[in-house]
Parts: C-alpha cells; structure tokens; sequence
C-alpha cells in the first residue's frame, strides 16, 4: 500500500490539465476507498491518501472554473474588435495607449485625415490666410498691433444715481458760485437722455431755498444753455416742473408764482426759445401751471423801464455790488424811520443774505443820528439796533465794527454835523444801557475837550 502512495504523489502532472481516463480512474478509487471508510477498515496510510486526493480534486475544479472565465473574456473581446497584445498584460492597460478607434466603426484612417497630432500645423499642402488677431486670444499682444488708443467709459447714470449724484453738485455751488466748475463736473459725468433733469433738480431746490439760491440757480442755466444743455433740453425740464406743480405747491405754496420767473429769466436769457409759452395756449387744464405761465407772460411783456428781468429774484447774496447793497440799507432804514415797523426792517435786512456787510448798517444808522435834528431819530435807531442785537441779526463784532468806524470818521462827519460829537456821547450812552454796546466800546468813544479861556481883566482867574 506504501508503494502506491509514493507512486501516486510521484507520478506526472500536467498543470492541471486531466484526460477523461484519469478523471475516471480517479473516481473508482474514490469509491473503494469510501466502502473502506464505510465498512471501517482505513489504515493511516489509506487515510492519508483520500485526504491527498480531495485537495487535488479541488485544485482542479478551482483551475477548470478560472480558464472558464477568461475564455469567455477572451470570446467577448474578439467579438468587439479588440485584440490583445499580450496575454499576461492587466487589462485595459493596453487599451489605454492604443490610439485606434474602439468603436470598430473605423476605417483604419488616421485622425483629421493626418492633420492632427502633436507639432502639426495641418495637412500636407494647405494654405492658411491672414487672420486678423485676436483681443481675447491669451497670446494676444496689443503692443505688437501700432498705435493703441486708450479712453475711458463712464457708464451712464439711472434715476436713481442721478439725484444722488446732482445734489451734492447743486447744493456746493450755492456756497461757491462758480457756474465754470459746475460746467466741468457735469461734462465728466455721462447724463445720457438724462440731461434734462439736471435743470429740473436744480430749479427744485432752489424753490426750498433763498432768494440768492434761484438768482444762482437761474445764472447757471444761463451759462450752461449751448454747452452743456440744449434748448430742448431746458424744454423739456421746464414741462416736467408744469406738470409737477400740484406736488411742489405742498412744500413751496409759492412754487407757481416762482416757476413763472424762472420761466421768463430763462427766455430772457435766451436759454429757452420764445415759442415755448405759445405751445401752451389753450392746452392747459392746471390751475397751477395756468398760473406759472401768465407770471411769466406778464413778465416778459412789461417794460424795461418798469422791471428789469435780471433783479427778478431781488437784491440778496453777497453776489451784488457794494454799491448797490450800501443803496438798499440806506432804503431800509429811511423806510423805517418813515413807518416804524421793526418785522418788516428785518425781514428786509434778512433778504439781503449778506450776514458779513451788517457791519454797514450800524454805520450807516449812526451816521443819520449824527446827521438828525432832533431825538425821535435817535430814539428810534436805538430800538432798531437793540432788537436786532437781541433776535442775533447783528452779531458783536459787526456791531463793533459800525461803531469803530464811525469813531474813525467823526472829525470829518463834525465838518457837516457840527453837533457831531455831543450826540455821538448820547447815542452811545443810550446803546450802552440797553446793553447794545459793550463798556470797552463805550469808553472808546472820542469826545471833544472844553476851550477854557483866560479873561483880562480877571486877575488871571479861570471861568468855568
């Protein structure tokens, strides 16, 4: 039993590769040794031998299911069209490298009819034409092309932007006055279609505003007109404040009245064409804009001599001549002096808007008690500079400054006014004690010295 043992385990193998004899054989002795097993009569060596034959039997079935398995891959393969190289290579990998078409529809042509490829420029034999380059091209080289010519885009402006962006130029040319730098801002900005609505902002804060913003205001337009804003455009944004009358009047009641004089300025000053009320007659339903319109017609067809378009606004600001404001304060106080009315003396002395001349008008009311024959004057003109002292019209230093100069002036006022001096010390007493002056500036006062004179025949004593 030994020797068929040894001859079994030493006998030839062939990889796994059986014939159908063998495999029979195989299974005769598998019998037998399980009628042994059964009838209990297996000696270790038998034992030993099942046990050798139940891992060879399984090695086979495992190697038969194996080449099994990559026949049928090798079957699916051939059916596909792709072959293998290399049967021990993993697969895919030459799949991966192959540069053939894997659909098997090809025709075994090469890519892009042999233009394709690393380092070719095209077909054998073709001619490209000039291309003109490209600005989105990543090789694109814009020093290479001749002259650049740079500028720059300004994105135009929305409503919205618009008034955010008008305000503030508005509002800083009512402080400075400068129609030129107003000029320049608008020209770099990009108002588009619109423009318009620049004169209509600006007429509308002017409304809001004193009489010196509309004079402003109306100067601008004037200047702007032919640069920067057209006749239509002027038009245009004048029909829009028509039609926005009923919603102005709830801020500015006299926005009618108003509308009209910036109406008949701007004709005046040829910055909107004479046919623009005639395109509103008989077409008008707003009581309102029915209202702006005579204003202005009424403006336009008075004379020269009577009204003068360019002081429809009134004298205000500090914009006038000297001159002109010294000629209006000498008319306040001399109407005062005739009516009494203290409200409407500083109503007037506020519509000049010209807080650094007041100075003036301290000068100017001292002089005409200097110049006065009796006391009402210089009662009145004490109550004057008290109430606009108290209401702070009149601040301290325009005050000291009036009353220095008159100091400055007295010997030549004491040449037409010989009382000059003494009622000069009476007023300045009176301001002193209604606390219009301050004691410094009332101990400053100059005061004439008293001729005392030596007689003859006094025996060198002095009169009194």
């Amino acid at each position: 039993m030994a020797t068929e043992i040894e001859a079994w385990t030493t006998g030839p193998q062939n990889d796994g590769v059986f014939t159908l004899e063998q495999g029979q054989g195989e299974e005769d002795g598998s019998e037998d040794l399980n009628e042994l097993e059964v009838n209990g009569n297996w000696t270790p060596q038998e034992k030993a031998l099942h046990e050798a034959r139940l891992k060879a039997k399984a090695k086979r079935r495992l190697r038969k299911s194996s080449s099994r398995d990559s026949n049928r891959e090798s079957f699916s393969d051939s059916v596909s069209g792709e072959v293998s190289t290399d049967p021990h290579s993993p697969k895919g990998k030459n799949a991966v490298n192959d540069r053939k078409s894997r659909t098997g529809k090809g025709r075994g042509l090469p890519k892009k009819g042999g233009a394709g490829g690393k380092g070719v420029w095209g077909a054998a034999g073709m001619v490209y034409e000039v291309e003109e380059p490209d600005a989105k091209d990543p090789n694109y080289d814009e020093s290479s092309q001749g002259d650049t010519v740079y500028a720059t885009v300004v994105p135009e402006l929305d409503e919205r932007e618009l008034e955010k962006t008008i305000n503030p130029i508005v509002q800083e040319y009512f402080e400075h006055g400068d129609t030129k730098e107003v000029e320049m801002l608008l020209k770099e900005l990009n108002l588009g279609h619109h423009k318009y609505e620049f004169s209509s902002l600006a007429v509308s804060l002017s409304l809001e505003g004193k009489a010196s913003h509309r004079e402003l205001t109306s100067r601008l337009l004037s200047d702007l007109s032919g640069k920067v804003l057209s006749e239509k455009d002027m038009s245009r944004a004048f029909d829009k404040m028509l039609k926005e009358l009923p919603d102005l009047i709830l801020d500015t009641p006299e926005a009618p009245q108003m509308l009209g004089q910036f109406i008949a300025r701007a004709i005046a000053d040829h910055a909107l064409p004479m046919s623009f009320l005639d395109c509103y007659k008989g077409k008008v339903d707003c009581d309102h804009a029915r209202a702006a319109l005579d204003r202005a017609l009424v403006l336009l067809s008075m004379k020269r001599e009577i009204m003068r378009l360019d002081n429809v606004w009134g004298v205000g600001g500090g914009q006038r001549p000297v001159r002109h404001l010294i000629k209006e304060m000498n008319l306040l106080l001399k109407e005062y002096l005739v009516s009494g009315e203290l409200s409407e003396a500083e109503h007037c002395l506020r519509d000049l808007e010209v807080p650094h001349f007041h100075h003036e008008l301290v000068y100017e009311a001292v002089v005409m008690v200097l110049e006065s024959t009796g006391d009402s004057a210089l009662q009145m003109m004490v109550k004057l500079l008290k109430a606009f002292w108290q209401t702070g019209l009149i601040t301290l230093d325009q005050m000291n400054r009036g009353f220095q100069r008159v100091y400055d002036e007295l010997p030549e006022i004491n040449l037409d006014a010989p009382l000059a001096h003494s009622i000069m010390e009476t007023f300045v007493d009176l301001c002193y004690q209604e606390t219009v002056i301050t004691k410094q500036l009332r101990d400053t006062c100059p005061t004439r010295g008293r001729k005392r004179f030596v007689s003859e025949g006094d025996g060198g004593l002095v009169k009194s």
